[in-house]
């Protein structure tokens, strides 16, 4: 099981053999003896690359929980949940990351020397169990799943623009009057966008003179007097409070989104993992912009 996680996570043979320290010939070995023991394909192989069948995705996740619940059992039985130890791997988006997240690894880093942390800021949702994470900073409202999660926040989604820009262009009084306007947005997905409203059934379909990949260049454009940008309310606070940028349409804001630590539940709490999340969750519980 413990070569199959390997050839998973590595995505073939002799990148699994390296990080086992033995043979691919080993490698190959192990997980043929494993199909025919199980009587399933598990991997379709190619010459340029390794494939999970679906019998074989399923399996890949079960055994990694079975071997994660080994090593977490054997750490409580040997005493060494009484000081965390072993590399944490969290993931946030970009911004919420660096403003919020940041000073937690560090604080707890400075309190746990034996741990190292890995840490994943991007902006958009991981899957903790495939790309192996032990804790996320999730925005928004969560699917069912088999993850634990302990609600922090909440935060809004705005509109807003810099004073000079609605100096000169006007101020929106109804979200229908945002498509005479020059809008920022941060989305690379479509060039048409679709912003709903609170007690509005219909979506709006705006056409974005800017479409940015990442938070920071919308706020940049927005503060810089390019247009209006919708963005989450921690991200804009600041500038708000400086009076680089004013709300806008705040009656029209849809419901909050909840924010939310989440894990992998598990039978034994790690105690890099458990004494994380107990950080984490009481600095963001108390953090004024949540």
């Amino acid at each position: 099981m413990r070569v199959f996680v390997a050839v998973g996570e590595q995505g073939g043979f002799a990148a699994a053999s390296r990080k086992l320290n033995i043979s691919p010939a080993a490698v190959t070995r192990a997980v043929v003896g494993l199909e025919e023991q199980l009587g399933v394909q598990l991997l379709q192989r190619t010459t340029r690359s390794v494939r999970f069948t679906d019998a074989g995705y399923r399996y890949y996740d079960d055994a990694r929980a079975i071997l994660l619940s080994i090593a977490e059992a054997n750490e409580a039985a040997s005493g060494l949940n009484a000081e965390p130890r072993g590399t944490l791997t969290v993931t946030a988006p970009v911004l919420f990351g660096r403003m919020f997240v940041m000073p937690s690894i560090i604080e707890y880093m400075q309190r746990y020397p034996q741990v190292k942390v890995a840490a994943h800021f991007v902006d958009r949702v991981t899957n903790l169990v495939e790309e192996g994470m032990d804790v996320a900073i999730r925005i928004g409202n969560l699917p069912d799943s088999s993850l634990r999660a302990a609600k922090v926040g909440q935060v809004r989604r705005v509109l807003c623009a810099s004073p000079a820009y609605l100096d000169t262009h006007g101020v929106p009084q109804t979200p229908a009057d945002l498509l005479q306007h020059s809008l920022v947005v941060s989305n690379a997905m479509s060039p048409r966008i679709e912003w709903g409203f609170g007690g509005n059934d219909e979506l709006l379909q705006v056409e974005p003179r800017l479409l940015v990949t990442s938070n920071d260049a919308a706020l940049s454009a927005a503060v810089g007097g390019l247009g209006i940008a919708r963005l989450l309310s921690y991200q804009v606070r600041s500038e708000v409070e400086r009076g680089n940028l004013r709300l806008l349409l705040e009656t029209f804001e849809e419901d909050p989104w909840p924010v939310h630590v989440v894990h992998r539940e598990e039978r034994y709490g790690s105690a890099k993992v458990r004494n994380f999340i107990d950080l984490i969750v009481e600095r963001l519980r108390s953090h004024p912009y949540l």
